[in-house]
């Protein structure tokens, strides 16, 4: 048996996916600027232990095809297998968790990695008075007759017409009049700054939530596979899709709760069908619905890239 779980927050409906990146903030934007820093990206590979150091995690990516909103990538989520024992999965193959983004997301975001732009281990002298372009200087070889641009492009190996070069200049990274405005800040919160400028909702933009699981399995000596995905999406910057769908799963626990329609007691995690079942059913009321279908069996390869 095979188990795919991809999901991802920050994606915009195509109405509203107006930068380069395909993303804006939905939720913490610290959490996605240290995203996959808590140690290396742990999954289960045809019975094999995998890892990805974070140096590497966003250039080992995974192509879906979502029907009606074409392609994504995904990389590794943290541990995968600490959901192993708990939905009772110990004689499973291979078992991977990933966080979704539209392609080319990834291989840009690298930059960032390389560069050190995202740790946030230690705090940058002077900081509060840097501009956008001192703080990318920051990171470079001095050269008295090179630019910022150039040594950039030079060090990183980025042709000037390659679109990854079109994403770091939409986010006005190499502004020498914008300020950082930071005191005593650590590279991350630097880049957080410089990102929300670019990538905060609109009043009217829609967000989008999607989710992809893909199983395989042999029954009866036959191998099967059955993708569900789901996508979600918000009203306003407001009432965005991943309020939806962190909000009312608990709103509708707590309303089965008081009408005591579950029986079990104390803390509990929604693996029993008693806890699940009520929730999805009423979240299909919201527009929140998996959706089903059965493929050709191709077995899984993930990170094959």
């Amino acid at each position: 048996m095979i188990l795919f779980e991809s999901f991802t927050g920050g994606l915009m409906a195509p109405e509203s996916d107006t930068n380069l990146w395909n993303y804006k903030f939905t939720w913490n934007p610290r959490n996605v600027v240290l995203a996959g820093q808590g140690g290396a990206a742990k999954f289960l590979q045809e019975g094999k232990f995998k890892y990805i150091p974070y140096h590497r995690l966003f250039r080992r990516t995974e192509f879906l095809e979502i029907e009606d909103y074409g392609r994504f990538e995904a990389y590794a989520n943290r541990d995968s297998l600490k959901y192993q024992n708990v939905y009772g999965l110990e004689t499973i193959k291979t078992l991977y968790r990933g966080t979704i983004r539209r392609v080319g997301f990834s291989r840009a975001w690298q930059i960032f990695v390389v560069l050190g732009m995202t740790d946030d281990s230690y705090t940058i002298a002077d900081s509060e008075n840097m501009s956008y372009r001192d703080f990318v200087n920051s990171f470079l070889p001095y050269s008295p007759t090179d630019s910022v641009e150039l040594k950039l492009r030079y060090n990183l190996k980025i042709d000037q017409d390659d679109i990854i070069w079109e994403k770091l200049e939409e986010l006005d990274i190499f502004n020498a009049d914008k300020k950082v405005a930071l005191k005593n800040a650590t590279p991350a919160q630097i880049l957080q700054k410089i990102l929300l400028d670019s990538w905060s909702l609109s009043p009217k933009d829609k967000d989008m939530i999607v989710m992809y699981h893909k199983f395989g399995y042999e029954l009866n000596g036959k191998k099967h596979q059955i993708d569900a995905t789901m996508v979600c999406t918000g009203e306003d910057q407001t009432f965005t899709a991943m309020a939806k769908t962190v909000g009312l799963p608990v709103g509708i626990a707590t309303l089965v709760i008081l009408n005591n329609k579950i029986q079990s007691y104390g803390v509990q995690i929604p693996i029993k069908k008693e806890l699940y079942s009520p929730i999805l059913s009423e979240l299909e009321d919201f527009g929140v619905i998996f959706k089903e279908k059965e493929m050709k069996y191709l077995g899984y390869n993930p990170l094959s890239v």
